[in-house]
């Protein structure tokens, strides 16, 4: 698919209301056709003002006397991305791979906003321990007993247009909005909406990750913690990160040591000017897990069960 092509079904095909839950925004109130949300282009917005019109895949700003499509919207959302930068956030926020268009829909005359096929079904959900291989993956990643108590054990189906089913298990772990991010050896994804991930503490302190498999890390050496925790999910939701730690006086960060993990640690700090950037605990390792892997943890482990 050429550029050109890949925007106008960018603007034609994916809803925006889902791009705003996916980023964990959603509507204050109904309006006729419109939802309307407090803006999330603008701090200040105290007042309902950011208007969403979904069937026509068009959104107004009262605030900031600005409107457009999804692509005017992620190019003032994500400010500062190239415009290709900007196409690759929305399909990496949205997970396209798993929209689906309606082929009867006018193609010329009708604005088509995404139509969400239920390929998926989450048939059961158990406790750690049933699955050999779910306890061998979370073993290999050095996490298996941290994540006692965190992490299920999740049985799902995926469905294609011919409705033949494949069945799939991973080790899951649930966001704010009850979906479910999942992961085993062979597969990295999202069952439902993106969005953040929130442990509730006993201490003033937060501690912030990317992902939960490196938040699983740092409690293999930090297994008395009673901190707060909260978990990104995926970086598109920084500004909905940087939002909840407003709450917090001492926060620190725990984001990877490649560009998009730098860029999102230095918005977070400017952002909020208490944090601390923790990643210079695994200096010479993309992430926590990887520090976690190579170096040998039997002092962490001793320490997790005493």
């Amino acid at each position: 698919m050429d550029n050109l092509s890949e925007v106008k079904d960018l603007k034609e095909q994916v809803s925006i209301v889902d791009l705003l839950a996916r980023l964990g925004f959603h509507p204050i109130r109904k309006s006729g056709k419109e939802d309307i949300y407090l803006s999330m282009l603008r701090d200040s917005d105290t007042k309902p003002s950011f208007a969403v019109n979904d069937t026509l895949g068009v959104w107004y700003d009262h605030g900031l006397g600005k409107g457009g499509n999804i692509i005017d919207f992620a190019l003032l959302y994500w400010n500062g991305l190239t415009f290709m930068d900007v196409i690759s956030k929305i399909k990496s926020t949205c997970d396209l791979p798993l929209l689906r268009v309606n082929p009867d829909l006018n193609r010329i005359n009708t604005r088509r906003h995404a139509l969400k096929v239920p390929h998926y079904r989450v048939e059961s959900v158990k406790d750690l321990g049933n699955n050999p291989a779910i306890s061998r993956y979370l073993e290999s990643r050095g996490i298996l007993k941290a994540a006692d108590g965190l992490l299920k054990e999740v049985y799902y189906f995926v469905e294609d247009e011919k409705k033949v089913r494949k069945y799939f298990f991973a080790a899951g772990w649930q966001n704010e909005l009850g979906s479910w991010e999942v992961r085993n050896k062979y597969f990295k994804g999202c069952l439902g909406h993106k969005a953040i991930s929130f442990i509730p503490g006993d201490t003033a302190n937060l501690q912030v990750f990317e992902g939960y498999i490196n938040f699983l890390s740092w409690k293999m050496d930090n297994p008395s913690s009673m901190d707060n925790i909260l978990v990104l999910n995926t970086t598109a939701l920084l500004r909905a990160a940087i939002k909840k730690a407003a709450d917090f006086e001492d926060v620190s960060i725990y984001f990877d040591h490649d560009k998009t993990g730098q860029e999102a640690a230095a918005e977070f700090i400017r952002s909020s000017p208490h944090t601390i950037d923790r990643s210079e605990i695994y200096r010479g390792y993309n992430d926590y897990n990887d520090y976690l892997i190579a170096v040998p943890r039997r002092a962490s482990e001793q320490s997790f069960f005493s």
